[in-house]
């Protein structure tokens, strides 16, 4: 391990190489800094802020109350986040846990097919033919959803963007599909109403267990996570006295 050595002191505070490149870490531009010009630079801001700290300490700016309050606010933040972190570490997953909860998901969170389609959402059959018919001869697609679709994905030409499969109710995804690259669908009935969908692409990574493991277990562990946190509350929430007025 490399010698931590002294750079500077300040009225008999001493300030380490360490405390330089924590500063440079928590830089946004680094590279600007990655120098040795500019590694005095930081360490020149590392003086002026111990001089700042200690005519703060000295003017009693620490005892100031628009401080106590801040200081109350920040401290209460970082309990917050610490009772946090230590709901989450007793979290732990076995290796039968990530493989069960990846079955179980696979068509869904970790499907290895990917569409990118476009809909008109119409709120009746026969409206939704006579759109069909329209784009039939000749009207564009985008230009069809902008002036009739009743989804807020109008102002985008329909576009649903990109999304993994088994997101979309039943009724949409049986239609997705039967389709082929460009196609556009009959009007297909969901719980929304009439939808006309294009497929515009469809991908397939064929993506195997071993291939995505590590992101089943991050989400796995999230999910985990969220469950000892609802846990803890509703634990905390019976044993307190809760009024709200919203």
């Amino acid at each position: 391990m490399s010698e931590n050595k002294l750079i500077a002191e300040v009225n008999g505070v001493k300030i380490y190489q360490e405390d330089l490149f924590n500063l440079l870490a928590a830089m946004e531009d680094k590279a600007r800094f990655n120098s040795k010009e500019g590694l005095n630079v930081l360490a020149d801001e590392l003086v002026n802020q111990e001089l700042l700290l200690q005519d703060a300490k000295e003017n009693k700016l620490d005892n100031e109350e628009e401080f106590v309050k801040e200081l109350e606010i920040v401290k209460n933040n970082m309990l917050k986040n610490y009772a946090m972190h230590k709901i989450f570490e007793k979290v732990s997953v076995s290796e039968d846990e990530i493989e069960n909860y990846y079955e179980e998901n696979k068509d869904t969170l970790f499907s290895p097919v990917t569409y990118t389609a476009s809909h008109i959402l119409l709120e009746s059959e026969e409206m939704a033919d006579k759109v069909l018919d329209q784009i039939n001869e000749g009207l564009d697609f985008k230009e069809a959803a902008k002036k009739y679709s009743l989804d807020p994905t109008k102002d985008n030409g329909g576009s649903l963007g990109s999304f993994p499969k088994g997101v979309m109710v039943k009724e949409f995804q049986q239609g997705l599909d039967e389709l082929k690259i460009g196609e556009i669908s009959k009007p297909i009935k969901t719980q929304f109403g009439y939808h006309i969908i294009k497929l515009d692409n469809k991908m397939d990574s064929s993506n195997t267990y071993d291939d995505i493991k590590d992101k089943v277990k991050s989400t796995y562990e999230m999910v985990k996570r969220q469950e000892k946190y609802i846990e803890k509350i509703k634990d905390l929430t019976k044993k307190a006295e809760i009024n709200k007025y919203y």
